[in-house]
């Protein structure tokens, strides 16, 4: 498995996701959302992967002015601002190759090989 976590160092379930592979003996990849973010490809793949970017966006983030902007945009630049304000996005977000999650989801991960 090759496991990549986006999260935040704040975000409980971004350290639960964490905890859930250390405890099974699988490495992760934790990339920090802050810091670095993602790239277009990535998102791109994660959107693909978990049913479009409305899956993404978390209605209860703290930056209640760009998601108001983000829903009434036209969707050709709805990605661009997502990717500009990458704090909009639901965290943990977590890949396995192809396959990918949003939030706190063990049951998702067990079936994983």
């Amino acid at each position: 498995m090759n496991i990549q976590i986006f999260g935040t160092k704040k975000c409980s379930d971004t350290r639960k996701a964490e905890r859930f592979f250390k405890e099974r003996g699988i490495k992760v990849q934790s990339i920090d959302m802050l810091d670095k973010g993602m790239s277009k490809g990535e998102f791109r793949s994660v959107c693909q992967a978990v049913g479009g970017m409305d899956k993404l966006i978390d209605q209860n983030c703290k930056d209640k002015d760009t998601l108001a902007l983000i829903q009434y945009i036209t969707p050709s630049e709805r990605e661009d601002k997502v990717l500009e304000n990458q704090q909009v996005i639901k965290t943990p977000i977590v890949r396995n190759g192809k396959e990918a999650t949003v939030g706190y989801a063990p049951d998702v991960w067990k079936a994983w090989k």
